[in-house]
């Protein structure tokens, strides 16, 4: 029997920031200026949802480990000040967090500074404040489990009770296997198709969230 929802789980960029433009952006700009070529999709599908550690890994697989040092360094420095530049929520997120009557938190592959900088720049950091978890905080990153089964037990939550809101393909095979059902949001960088799958909704606006969740959610018996 499928449990109620007690607990949703929010990536953030991309999901409740509109920042996954911005990164891709500044990777594609970093691989031109350091040797490694990347189209947006190709970023989308080797870094976009997972953490700073992973995407350093791969750059020094492939340009070594002082350029891959190099890589990070300028990465926070761009992605920074772009954020500063202009950076907003996800379109139609502030209402949908009206709308939720459920209890919430943010899990994600960024940092917490990071995280402290792009929600305290739109004016969500508030909303989260003392439920918002990093990838810094345990040993796998997205598409392992762990980060979502952490935030669950911080929050005192059955995995099988939660749901989590993704924008990327290791962020839904995370909650999959977490025992989590997803609720993958296609109306970023990835497409639906790479979000699909076991026990994931695909949806396009943020303002559907409130209504999908509702309709996972078990009927009350009549009286």
């Amino acid at each position: 029997m499928i449990k109620p929802i007690e607990l949703v789980i929010f990536d953030c960029d991309g999901v409740l920031v509109d920042s996954e433009r911005i990164a891709a952006r500044v990777q594609v700009a970093l691989g031109a200026e350091l040797g490694w070529p990347l189209t947006e999709a190709e970023v989308v599908d080797r870094f976009i949802g997972r953490s700073h550690a992973a995407i350093r890994e791969q750059v020094a697989a492939r340009l070594g480990p002082d350029t891959a040092a190099i890589w990070s360094e300028r990465f926070e420095q761009l992605h920074r000040e772009s954020v500063e530049a202009g950076l907003a929520p996800v379109e139609g997120l502030p209402e949908a967090l009206d709308a939720l009557t459920l209890p919430t938190c943010v899990a994600s592959s960024g940092s917490h500074d990071k995280m402290r900088h792009t929600l305290g720049r739109t004016g969500l950091y508030e909303r989260f404040a003392g439920r918002i978890y990093s990838a810094t905080e345990v040993s796998r990153g997205k598409p392992a489990p762990d980060l979502f089964l952490y935030a669950a037990r911080q929050m005192g939550v059955d995995p099988a009770a939660c749901v989590v809101v993704e924008d990327s393909r290791p962020g839904v095979q995370a909650a999959r296997a977490a025992g989590m059902r997803a609720f993958g949001y296609a109306g970023g960088l990835t497409p639906a198709e790479r979000l699909a799958g076991r026990d994931t909704v695909v949806f396009h606006a943020m303002r559907e969230l409130p209504s999908l969740i509702a309709g996972q959610r078990p009927r009350q018996p009549a009286s």
